[in-house]
C-alpha cells in the first residue's frame, strides 16, 4: 500500500471520526439537569422579576463582620463577598424558579455531549471586562486554574472530576472530564465560578489576600471602600449583559452602599435612624417586640414576611469530632437531649420557627420515619457498616414540651453517657477510663451572640444537672471564622446553605477527603465511610427518583451519627425597610428576599 494512499486513508478517517462525534454533540441555549429548561429559547426575562424596572437611585444595607481582602475564593483574609458577587459574572445563571437549569451570560451557547464526556462553552462576542477588553477562553481557564491551584483547598475537591481544560478558539472552551466519572452535576456547577481577567492578574499572587480591586465585568464597579467600615459600589452603565434576559430586572439601582456592623441587633438601630435601608431580621423576638415605635406604628418602615422555597439554613450547634470525648455518638446524642427546644420556641421566638429535623430540611427529600422501598434498598448496600438502629429506629427529635419529657430526656442521657463509659464522681459526668469530667465550650460570633445568650442559659443548666459544665463564648466575627477555619473550637454555632439540589458540594460537607482540609465546610471533621459512598452515588445518579432517594439515604446516616444538634428555621425571611425609598417586584413565585430584584422608588 503506497504512502499517499496511507496519508489519504489517514485523513479520511480523522474527518469521519470527527463528523461522527459532531453528531453526538447538543449545541443549546440553555440545559437542565432533569428534563427541560423551563424558559423558551427566546425567553425575554424571568418570570420573578420586573423586567420594566426604573434604574437609579440608591440603597445602603448592612454587612456583618469586616473584610481585609476582595478575593472571597482564597483561604486567607477576610474577604468582601459582595465584592465578587457584585463585579464578576460567571459563564451561566440559574434562576430561582429553575434551579436545575442554565441559562445564557458569559457563555451563549453551551456544547453537550451525549456521552457526557466535557461540557462546552461558546463565549458571548459581547462579554467583556469593565475596561473593554473581551472576555476570552484564557480567562476562563485563568479563573479556573486559579481556583483549583491558589484557591481555597475546598475547589480542588470540588472540581476533582475535571480532568483538563482546552482552549479550542478565542471564544470557545472545553472542560473534559475525567474518565468513568459519574459526576452528572459537573456540567452545572461549571458554569457558577466567577470569571477573572487573566490580563489583570498577570504578575500577582492570586493565592495572597489583597485590597486591589479586581477588574470585573459585572453590573457594578467598586467607587470606594475603607476596609472593614464600607464599601459603596457604582452601576456600571455600560454592564455589557444588562439587556440579556438572564439580567433583564436586576441590579436596579444606581449606587449600593454596605455598612459593617458587628451585631445584628445594633443594625436595627441604624434601620430606625435611617442609616440603612432594608435589614433583614433573624431574631423572632425582635421581629415581634423590637418594632413597636412610631417610625414604624406611622408606616414609614414596613415589615414584610417574604415567603420561600428555599432549603432551610441548617444552623446547629456542631461538634468538633477530631476532639477524643466527641468520639463517641452516644455522647453526642447524650448532650443533644439536654437541648430544649420547645421552651426556647414559646418563651423566646413566639413560636414563629420550626426545628430543623434533617439535613435537607424544607427541600421534600428529608429522611422521615422507617425506610422503605428504594431507599430501603439503596441502604441495605451498606448495611453490614451500618448501625442497626438507623433500620429500626425513626429519626425524631426530642420533644421537651412537659417538664416530665425534660426529665426522660436527662435520664436517658445519662442511661448514654454510662454506656459510653461515664459516670458520676463527685457530681460530675466523669470520664472513667482517663478520670476527666466531660466540660464543654461553645463558640459563637458576636454578630448573633448576644441574642444566643437567652438561649444557652437552660441548656447549660439542663446539662449542669447531669454532670456537665457547658460554657458560653461569644467572639468577634473574624476571630470566630479563624478559629473555625482552623478546627480550634469543641463545639459551635454554626450555619451552612443547603443547596436546593444537593450533588458536588456535599463533598466539601460531609466527605472525609474534607475533614482534615482547614478551611473547608467540613467543619465538624466528618469521616464516615458509607457517607462518602452516598454522596458519590447521589452524584451519579440519573434518575430523579434514584437521586432523591439516595439524598434521603444519605440524610439518614448523616442524623444516625448524632454529628450536630439541629435548630430552627422559618418559612419565610422577614425584612423591615423604607417604602418611600424601595418598591419590589409583586411574584407569585417564592423567591425569598433578594434585594437586587428591587428598585429605588421613583
Amino acid at each position: 500500500m503506497n504512502k499517499l494512499f496511507l496519508i489519504s486513508l489517514g485523513c479520511f478517517l480523522t474527518i469521519t471520526a470527527a463528523l461522527a462525534n459532531a453528531e453526538t454533540i447538543d449545541i443549546v441555549d440553555a440545559f437542565s439537569l432533569h428534563g427541560k429548561p423551563k424558559y423558551s429559547s427566546n425567553f425575554k426575562s424571568f418570570e420573578y422579576v420586573n423586567p420594566l424596572a426604573p434604574k437609579g437611585g440608591k440603597i445602603t444595607l448592612p454587612a456583618y463582620g469586616g473584610f481585609d481582602n476582595f478575593n472571597p475564593f482564597i483561604f486567607k483574609g477576610i474577604a468582601s463577598a459582595e465584592t465578587a458577587e457584585l463585579t464578576l459574572d460567571s459563564l451561566g445563571v440559574s434562576p430561582i424558579d429553575d434551579i436545575e437549569s442554565v441559562y445564557p451570560l458569559v457563555a451563549k451557547k453551551f456544547e453537550l455531549p451525549r456521552d457526557g464526556s466535557f461540557i462546552g462553552f461558546f463565549l458571548d462576542e459581547r462579554a467583556c471586562f469593565s475596561n473593554g477588553d473581551k472576555i476570552t477562553a484564557d480567562d476562563v481557564i485563568f479563573s479556573f486554574n486559579s481556583l483549583i491551584q491558589k484557591g481555597s483547598p475546598l475547589y480542588r475537591v470540588y472540581y476533582a472530576d475535571v480532568e483538563k481544560v482546552e482552549k479550542l478558539a478565542d471564544n470557545h472552551v472545553r472542560f473534559y472530564f475525567r474518565k468513568n466519572t459519574q459526576n452528572r452535576e459537573l456540567p452545572l456547577i461549571l458554569t457558577q465560578f466567577k470569571i477573572y481577567s487573566a490580563k489583570d492578574w498577570s504578575g500577582k499572587d492570586f493565592s495572597k489576600p489583597s485590597l486591589r480591586v479586581p477588574l470585573g465585568s459585572g453590573p457594578y464597579l467598586v467607587e470606594k471602600f475603607q476596609p472593614g467600615k464600607y464599601v459603596v459600589f457604582n452601576r456600571n452603565k455600560k454592564y455589557w449583559a444588562q439587556n440579556l434576559p438572564s439580567r433583564k430586572g436586576f441590579y436596579n439601582f444606581d449606587t449600593v452602599r454596605y455598612d459593617y456592623y458587628q451585631d445584628t441587633t445594633v443594625t436595627l438601630q441604624a434601620l430606625f435612624a435611617n442609616n440603612i435601608d432594608a435589614r433583614e431580621e433573624y431574631i423572632a423576638k425582635i421581629w415581634m417586640s423590637g418594632y413597636d415605635n412610631d417610625v414604624v406604628k406611622s408606616g414609614k418602615i414596613i415589615q414584610k414576611n417574604i415567603p420561600h422555597n428555599n432549603p432551610a439554613i441548617l444552623q446547629f450547634f456542631g461538634f468538633n469530632l477530631r476532639l477524643q470525648k466527641f468520639q463517641d455518638k452516644r455522647v453526642r446524642e447524650a448532650i443533644g437531649l439536654a437541648f430544649n427546644f420547645d421552651w426556647a420556641n414559646e418563651k423566646l421566638f413566639y413560636n414563629q420557627y420550626q426545628r430543623i429535623y434533617s439535613y435537607f430540611s424544607n427541600t421534600g427529600m428529608e429522611a422521615t420515619n422507617l425506610p422503605t422501598g428504594l431507599e430501603l434498598d439503596i441502604l441495605n448496600q451498606y448495611k453490614n457498616e451500618l448501625d442497626e438502629s438507623l433500620f429500626t429506629k425513626a429519626p425524631a427529635l426530642p420533644s421537651h414540651k412537659t417538664p416530665l419529657e425534660t426529665r426522660k430526656n436527662l435520664r436517658r442521657a445519662v442511661e448514654l453517657l454510662k454506656q459510653a463509659g461515664y459516670d458520676f464522681v463527685d457530681g460530675k459526668m466523669t470520664n472513667l477510663a482517663n478520670n476527666e469530667p466531660l466540660e464543654i465550650e461553645v463558640l459563637s460570633n458576636s454578630a448573633n451572640g448576644a441574642s444566643f445568650t437567652r438561649i444557652m442559659l437552660p441548656f447549660i443548666e439542663n446539662l449542669r444537672k447531669i454532670g456537665i459544665k457547658m460554657s458560653f463564648r461569644n467572639l468577634e466575627t473574624n476571630i470566630f471564622k479563624n478559629r473555625i477555619d482552623a478546627f480550634d473550637f469543641e463545639v459551635a454555632i454554626l450555619s451552612l446553605r443547603i443547596s436546593p439540589m444537593p450533588g458536588n458540594e456535599q463533598r466539601e460537607m460531609w466527605g472525609s477527603a474534607t475533614a482534615d482540609v482547614h478551611g473547608s465546610y467540613n467543619i465538624m471533621g466528618i469521616k464516615n465511610p458509607v457517607v462518602d459512598k452516598l454522596i458519590s452515588k447521589l452524584i451519579a445518579a440519573r434518575e430523579k427518583e434514584e437521586y432523591r432517594e439516595t439524598i434521603r439515604a444519605l440524610d439518614r446516616v448523616l442524623l444516625n451519627g448524632y454529628y450536630m444538634i439541629p435548630q430552627w428555621y422559618s418559612a419565610y425571611q422577614r425584612v423591615a425597610f423604607w417604602p418611600e425609598k424601595l418598591q419590589y417586584p409583586e411574584t407569585d413565585i417564592k423567591t425569598g428576599f433578594d434585594i437586587f430584584t428591587w428598585w429605588a422608588k421613583q
